[in-house]
């Protein structure tokens, strides 16, 4: 049963997140009734990572198994015009060996999320940025993101559903740049706890309108405690943007 890794990229908005819900719209239940319709197979998609509600992708990878061996540029297609008009596309399809799996061979994750940091609201980005209408220090956010790089407790920025066996991980990169209007967060890491970027975001905006410090930040985080966490950002800002794997991961 050949297997086939896509890239698929998607507007979250529409969606009650990536995994299937019964009666619910999620982006794997689309996709899954695309391939149906495309090759008349039911069958469960793998992802690299299960995106919440109104969270968009840029770079999502996923795996499925199909009875027969079809050109990989013909699934791609096919599942392509099955999906219209969902916004939702398969940017890339190859045939992979059964060794490859979405999630378990992936060794990093890289998230983005957007602040529109300008007193009017979105028209144009509307359901893509977060707007914050106070004015924000990216240079402060991204001396204060440099704590959170690393291996770390992050039970602070960790809700309280995360199923993750542990609330240790490694931080990779940690980054805050202004681009005009918008404020660019970047982070990077092998994986994350459930809601971790949100929360992290959050907390980095209360130092960007100088109500938290760095030490406030690095405080929040030793705290190991869910209470010490700054709001938490909305979805809607956030897209995971790339999922890297092994070069021998094919």
């Amino acid at each position: 049963m050949p297997r086939y890794r896509l890239t698929v990229e998607y507007d979250g908005g529409p969606y009650r997140g990536f995994q299937a819900q019964a009666a619910l719209p999620t982006v794997q239940g689309e996709i899954e009734r695309a391939v149906k319709a495309f090759c008349g197979q039911t069958l469960r998609i793998h992802a690299a990572g299960r995106t919440d509600t109104g969270v968009h992708a840029a770079g999502q990878v996923i795996h499925l198994d199909l009875d027969k061996d079809w050109p990989a540029v013909t699934v791609m297609r096919a599942i392509n015009a099955h999906l219209m008009p969902a916004p939702i596309a398969i940017l890339d399809a190859r045939q992979v060996s059964d060794a490859f799996h979405a999630r378990f061979s992936a060794v990093g994750r890289r998230y983005l999320f957007r602040i529109l940091n300008r007193p009017g609201p979105p028209a144009l980005e509307r359901g893509k940025v977060w707007h914050v209408k106070a004015p924000l220090d990216a240079e402060a956010m991204d001396h204060a993101a440099q704590v959170l790089v690393g291996l770390h407790d992050f039970t602070t920025f960790r809700d309280a559903a995360c199923q993750s066996k542990s609330p240790v991980k490694t931080l990779d990169e940690a980054r805050v740049e202004r681009q005009g209007e918008i404020l660019a967060v970047t982070f990077a890491a092998r994986s994350f706890l459930h809601r971790q970027v949100r929360s992290m975001v959050g907390s980095l905006a209360e130092v960007g309108r100088g109500a938290w410090t760095a030490d406030d930040l690095a405080a929040a985080l030793a705290a190991a405690d869910r209470a010490a966490c700054g709001p938490v950002a909305p979805p809607q800002g956030l897209s995971l943007m790339a999922v890297d794997y092994p070069a021998d991961a094919v």
